[in-house]
């Protein structure tokens, strides 16, 4: 059993660390539906370079008045190769609840817009 562990301890150290989420790097558009009581968020946007995955929309916060989103994706690992150029990225997410606006934060800019019913 202690040999079992020395090997499972050496291959998690071996094991690259995955990166944490970051926000991406603008957004572009942002539009905000609501409907039976669902709020739909749809964002476009771009990331630095290429390699990144995963983009999705996390709730920071909502008060029912105004919802907070964060706009993220995974960045490349380290040491690969990537082009040098912004890339577009898409997400969208769907709130059960109710807002009058959508406040989308990324890691140039920000964007808020009204709900539409």
């Amino acid at each position: 059993m202690k040999f079992f562990t020395i090997i499972l301890a050496a291959l998690l150290c071996a094991a690259p660390a995955l990166a944490a989420d970051r926000r991406v790097f603008r957004i572009d558009s942002l539009i905000a539906t609501q409907k039976n009581g669902v709020i739909l968020v749809q964002a476009k946007g771009a990331v630095p370079t290429g390699g990144w995955t995963k983009p999705h929309l996390h709730v920071m916060h909502g008060d029912g008045r105004l919802l907070t989103v964060e706009f993220l994706a995974a960045p490349p690992p380290p040491g690969m190769t990537v082009i040098d150029v912004l890339v577009p990225v898409t997400a969208a997410i769907e709130i059960k609840g109710r807002a009058a606006s959508v406040h989308v934060l990324a890691e140039e800019n920000e964007i808020t817009s009204q709900v539409l019913r």
